[in-house]
């Protein structure tokens, strides 16, 4: 088999008692063979080595990291991930997020329907008005399922080397990777996932067909239920239309998205914070999730939506503040991985960035306002309280100096490898 069909994340793995390095004599085979026997390989970011395992991707195999163990690889190693209790991951992982080793699939239950009976539309039953308001974590939110698809997908990780890199053609190859080998309600993620290919002129009648072909399990028939599909995009603008209101998805200058008045008026006050942050910084794109149904007159409907913004490297801010500590990490050339909410509220408190180029247990840095109660639960209790904390009281001091990284980075750039496993997850 040859080593272009291995996506395997870190350099150095040990595979049935031998070392192999990426691309070396004999590692397609033992991957193979690995696969076959059930076998664990050893990612040798750290001396005692780190379980992995193999699965299948098309007509190769995937080298993934082993369910909730990202934060025992080296900080530096593609494979790390923060401790899931510093994001809102810890909530839905093991109960709505369930990853099966031996069949490398993982079920996903939501919340929100993906077939529809007559009536209007929604909007999000989580993360929603009030910061009070969570969910339970036995099942994703429509924003759960974008947070998670975003850092499936690696969204959330950033290294100086991804500058200038990060297009909507890239953004939009990875989601659609990242839903490969996910379930949802009994049937395959990337089934209902449309993401809109990047708009070319030469190309506009072939991408129209595709996403027509994509949308014809969406068409509604009368006396059934609608299935409905997932729509990724980053919007251009939300406005009234001739008849109602419509959605207007950059990519796809040939068709607007339906939303009736209901779910528009609605819109600016569950959302205020993100469209405010979005009209305020022209450097902010705006990300929406939602689920939509065809009509039987070809327009596509918004049933039910969530709007997430990223900056110009498309990492997610939940604030101005965090696009202001974010845009200094970038600016200051520092690795590092975007924490996100998932299903949690507002109030809730989670590591905004973990720093993945210093010395030691990675420090988490956490923003909170001037009058913080220390002693409410946050990402520095529990397991994660051994990592360093980098806290700016946002309200009440300028931000304070960032740890330093490393003196001598191993990893100054990804290597290869780590850029060809950007084209699936580590695990």
């Amino acid at each position: 088999m040859p080593a272009q069909g291995i996506t395997a994340p870190a350099a150095v793995y040990e595979i049935a008692g031998r070392r192999f390095e990426i691309g070396s004599r004999g590692f397609a085979d033992a991957i193979a063979d690995a696969h076959a026997g059930h076998q664990r390989p050893r990612c040798l970011c750290q001396a005692e080595g780190v379980e992995m395992y193999v699965a299948r991707l098309g007509e190769g195999y995937i080298v993934k990291r082993m369910p909730d163990t990202g934060s025992h690889h080296a900080s530096d190693c593609p494979s790390y991930e923060p401790p899931a209790e510093v994001s809102g991951l810890g909530q839905v992982l093991g109960s709505a997020i369930t990853e099966d080793p031996d069949t490398g699939e993982t079920t996903l239950k939501l919340d929100f329907p993906l077939s529809k009976m007559p009536g209007g539309s929604q909007m999000p039953p989580t993360g929603g008005d009030s910061d009070s308001v969570t969910s339970d974590g036995t099942k994703l939110s429509l924003r759960g399922l974008l947070h998670y698809l975003w850092d499936q997908a690696e969204l959330t990780r950033w290294h100086p080397g991804f500058a200038g890199k990060r297009t909507w053609a890239t953004v939009r190859r990875h989601l659609l990777q990242a839903a490969d080998h996910k379930l949802a309600r009994g049937d395959a993620l990337r089934n209902r996932l449309y993401v809109p290919e990047p708009f070319s002129i030469a190309e506009r009648e072939a991408i129209n067909a595709r996403r027509l072909a994509q949308w014809q399990h969406a068409v509604g028939v009368p006396g059934k239920a609608q299935h409905l599909m997932l729509l990724i995009g980053e919007v251009k603008e939300i406005v009234p239309a001739r008849y109602g209101f419509k959605a207007v998805v950059k990519h796809m200058p040939d068709q607007a998205f339906a939303i009736d008045e209901q779910l528009y008026r609605r819109l600016g006050r569950r959302f205020e914070r993100e469209l405010a942050l979005w009209g305020a910084s022209d450097d902010i794109h705006l990300v929406t999730i939602a689920t939509f149904g065809v009509g039987r007159a070809g327009v596509p409907a918004i049933q039910e939506l969530c709007l997430m913004p990223v900056t110009r490297q498309w990492l997610p801010v939940a604030d101005g503040f965090e696009k202001q500590l974010l845009d200094r990490l970038v600016g200051e050339t520092r690795c590092f991985v975007k924490g996100l909410h998932y299903n949690l509220g507002r109030g809730d408190r989670i590591a905004s960035a973990v720093l993945t180029d210093c010395e030691g247990p990675a420090p988490m840095l956490l923003i909170g306002p001037a009058d913080a109660d220390e002693s409410s639960p946050g990402p520095e209790n529990g397991a994660a309280g051994v990592a360093p904390i980098w806290t700016w009281r946002r309200s009440g001091e300028p931000m304070p100096p960032l740890p330093l990284p490393r003196i001598h980075s191993p990893r100054t750039a990804p290597t290869q490898a780590e850029q060809a496993s950007r084209t699936a997850r580590a695990g």
